[in-house]
């Protein structure tokens, strides 16, 4: 009778789970004919983890360093393995149980279904949760954009908050172990910046809930609680303590750590100098009037660049004047419908009308810490996603929050916005469903929900121009941009009125279409609450509206068109002419630069060859700082383009094909300069690049002046120093001088710990930065083998601490799962 009773338990979620399936197989249907999703960020991800992958295909071993962007970065930011990491282990396993992107709404809605068991709700209103999460349009334009970190980061967050409340609500062992398990998961995500966010709001539920134990008097049991949390997540953070520890080391040595140059005069001072620049953190800021797409998707247009139909007035307006029909789908399938303040956005953050109504009558009727938490938090991330739209209270946080200044594009908070309303909206139908509430205590509440959410979408269906312009400040600059191309002005401004009429007619049909969805989803609950239907029409009803919502949406974003078969997706990385043409090279170390394409925002000349350019969210501040005073300015000195060994450029040729430029100039892989330059800082070894000749001179910051004492340079024509082997994380040169020498290696500097391990003929040497960038080092006469590997501390010692992690956590899960089994 056991058996039978546990099989009645579990069939119910094993249905629920093969549903999920069915759902993310239905919505991603291309995989089941082998195509992929056509993803910017996924292309940029490959090439910049090419030579790490290829070298591992050959030799079985991850290399921690990469050459092939931006001069040399460390690899473990972009590729490698985590061997001894049980949650690494774990979360690939996850990734792999259906074709991608299919996998991810799967283990999103897993995640969020464990959530909603645990808040109390039955079965088909935990998948309610569980698919309007998943499916919210913030998620689906991150995936259709490719940022999977950030998926994974969101899709495992229920899980971390379902473990939280397991062990305040139900059993603290269990909840230990749940939040370890997922904390890992979350962390194997990679995204520190979905974590940190997720993690504020955790800590704000756990103050919360601990103070309605004391309050209670059970401070015994607060101390078992908070004891097997902060166990829990010792445990998932010691999991990866090598890619954590990674992250540390590195980003002190990014542009989101501290600048030695001081900054201009006129540039605005900051309370903490280490840090992003402000101005770029908050490029991307939500609008605050624009967070009301979380209720209405299209109210400001949709994507930075959308599709409108033959229906639409531009369409219209294009024909009638003459454009041929083709021509015209073509134009409109391009538009600039988003006329917010974004600098740009794939679409808008939706979180269902459906959820918005819910969230707005749980506001009014739901007891307990978990409104007021998630009322608060909700609040706290939607006022942080308005960035420099709210700069009086976003700019404190800013400048004193701790690691607030070391993320960018805040409106990515939204994200998990919308999984809190989705909680509070779920925890209301679970009170109305254990009838914790009749209709007569909440209709007053119920009726004025509807007025708040429907009302105000009849409102600004009726008259949407009372309210907004639909006009964008960049709306100038297309009319100019038509009117060139066109050299019709008049023609140009009548497009962009019809745009703006487009724009209107969005807004107008999406404001009807949520307000219909909240009417029809308030309906069947005062039917059900009247008892005029059942429960069993009730829940399949609001699931099938929920879908329907949500796919209806999420689709405009991310369809069919957006995948592509496995040729087409190869052809995207084969080799051009060009390419080809520099791969016959048999040099193993020269450099790229590729101005084809966004020279340091695109990695996609990564995966042919080394380049100066590449794609990363956090390039080393240095280099940043070398691009931005030296590279890029105009009249740049060509010198530093050649200590860069810049072999080869690839650029256009008249008919605009790809080309070949070779520069003969290239400094090739280290040289002996004739004389060094001590400057005091920063400011001045910046300075000296204006002008330097990089094959003569070094400029040497002065906290090396110590290990250059006594050096004389003797310049002889006879000097010689060579690159004889060449991997990622090795580099062996042989040397030959009459005279102790400088040499200078055309290889990025980084050091944090000593990780580059230098010997030269077996013996350690100190390793000497030169020319702001680059490595160097002092050199004895005679013949030398000198030897550079990149042996960081972090890896080494983080896989012994990942393995220990890794056996506690699962004898902590194992022992939970013991506990609980001897209970039943």
């Amino acid at each position: 009778m056991k058996n039978q009773f546990s099989w009645q338990r579990v069939w119910p979620h094993l249905v629920a789970v093969v549903g999920f399936a069915v759902l993310s197989l239905l919505y991603a249907s291309p995989v089941l004919n082998g195509k992929r999703l056509n993803q910017y960020d996924d292309v940029q991800a490959k090439g910049a983890a090419r030579e790490v992958v290829k070298y591992h295909e050959e030799t079985g071993e991850w290399s921690s360093w990469t050459n092939s962007m931006f001069g040399g970065m460390p690899a473990y930011l972009v590729a490698g393995d985590y061997p001894t990491s049980i949650s690494t282990k774990l979360g690939r396993l996850m990734n792999s149980l259906l074709p991608a992107p299919a996998n991810y709404f799967l283990l999103t809605m897993l995640c969020a279904y464990l959530l909603f068991l645990v808040l109390g709700a039955n079965l088909w209103l935990s998948a309610l949760g569980a698919v309007a999460y998943a499916f919210g349009s913030y998620l689906v334009t991150s995936l259709e954009a490719g940022h999977i970190s950030k998926i994974l980061a969101l899709g495992y967050a229920p899980g971390v908050i379902a473990g939280v409340l397991l062990a305040f609500r139900k059993n603290w062992l269990a909840g230990a172990a749940l939040t370890g398990l997922f904390l890992g998961l979350e962390l194997y995500a990679n995204h520190i910046q979905i974590t940190y966010y997720l993690g504020i709001g955790i800590i704000i539920l756990v103050m919360l809930e601990s103070i309605t134990l004391l309050k209670a008097g059970q401070t015994q049991q607060l101390i078992k609680i908070l004891g097997g949390l902060a166990l829990g997540a010792v445990l998932a953070l010691g999991t990866h303590t090598t890619r954590l520890w990674n992250a540390y080391d590195y980003t002190k040595e990014t542009i989101r750590g501290k600048s030695e140059l001081t900054p201009p005069a006129d540039a605005p001072t900051l309370n903490n100098q280490d840090g992003l620049d402000k101005e770029y953190a908050f490029q991307y800021s939500y609008g605050i009037v624009e967070t009301l797409t979380l209720l209405i998707p299209h109210l400001y247009g949709g994507p930075s660049q959308g599709s409108l139909d033959e229906k639409s007035d531009t369409y219209k307006t294009l024909v009638n004047r003459g454009v041929d029909a083709a021509n015209a789908r073509n134009f409109v399938h391009a538009l600039p419908l988003y006329w917010g303040t974004q600098y740009s956005t794939g679409g808008p953050a939706y979180a269902s009308a459906i959820i918005f109504f819910l969230f707005i009558l749980g506001l009014f009727i739901v007891k307990g810490p978990i409104k007021w938490w998630v009322a608060g938090v909700t609040l706290l991330y939607i006022v942080w996603a308005w960035g420099k739209n709210f700069a009086g209270l976003n700019y404190l946080f800013f400048d004193y929050f701790p690691m607030f200044n070391k993320f960018r594009a805040v409106t990515m908070v939204l994200s998990l916005a919308q999984l809190l309303m989705v909680i509070l909206a779920i925890v209301t139908l679970r009170d109305l469903a254990q009838r914790k509430h009749t209709f007569t205590e909440i209709s007053r509440p119920f009726f004025i929900s509807i007025g708040l959410t429907a009302g105000l979408c009849v409102i600004l269906a009726l008259v949407p121009t009372l309210f907004f312009s639909f006009r964008a400040e960049s709306d100038p600059q297309f009319v100019a941009s038509l009117a060139q191309s066109s050299q019709d002005q008049a023609f140009a401004q009548q497009i962009m009125n019809s745009i703006v009429k487009d724009r209107t007619s969005m807004m107008r049909s999406d404001a009807l279409r949520s307000a219909v969805l909240i009417l029809l989803a308030a309906g069947l609950i005062w039917l059900w609450m009247k008892e005029k239907i059942r429960a069993g029409l009730l829940y399949p009803a609001l699931l099938l509206l929920m879908i329907g919502d949500m796919f209806g949406v999420s689709k405009r974003y991310l369809n069919n068109e957006d995948f592509i078969s496995k040729s087409a997706a190869q052809a995207q990385i084969s080799p051009s002419p060009a390419d080809e043409q520099i791969l016959r090279d048999p040099d193993p170390d020269y450099r790229v630069l590729d101005v084809l394409r966004n020279t340091f925002n695109n990695a996609e000349a990564s995966y042919f060859h080394k380049s100066i350019g590449g794609y990363h969210g956090a390039k080393m501040r240095r280099y940043q700082e070398l691009i931005e005073n030296q590279i890029a300015k105009p009249n740049a000195n060509p010198g530093i383009l050649n200590m860069l060994n810049t072999k080869y450029i690839l650029t256009r040729d008249q008919q605009g094909n790809p080309a070949v430029q070779q520069n003969p100039d290239a400094l090739g892989h280290a040289w002996f300069v004739e004389d060094y330059k001590i400057v005091p800082n920063a400011d001045a070894e910046m300075k000296a690049l204006d002008s330097l000749q990089p094959g003569r001179t070094a400029v040497i910051d002065q906290r090396f002046a110590a290990n250059l004492k006594g050096l004389s340079i003797q310049a002889d024509s006879t000097n010689s120093i060579r690159l004889t082997s060449y991997k990622p994380n090795e580099l062996i040169y042989t040397s030959t001088a009459r005279s102790e020498q400088l040499a200078v290696f055309s290889e990025m500097y980084y050091n944090v710990r000593d990780d580059w391990k230098v010997t030269i003929d077996g013996k350690a040497a100190p390793l000497l930065r030169a020319d702001y960038v680059l490595r160097a080092l002092r050199v004895p006469a005679g013949q030398h083998t000198i030897t550079f590997r990149f042996e960081p501390t972090s890896v080494s010692t983080g896989h012994i601490v990942d393995l220990i992690s890794s056996i506690l956590l699962v004898a902590l899960i194992v022992g939970a799962v013991v506990v609980e089994v001897r209970r039943t």
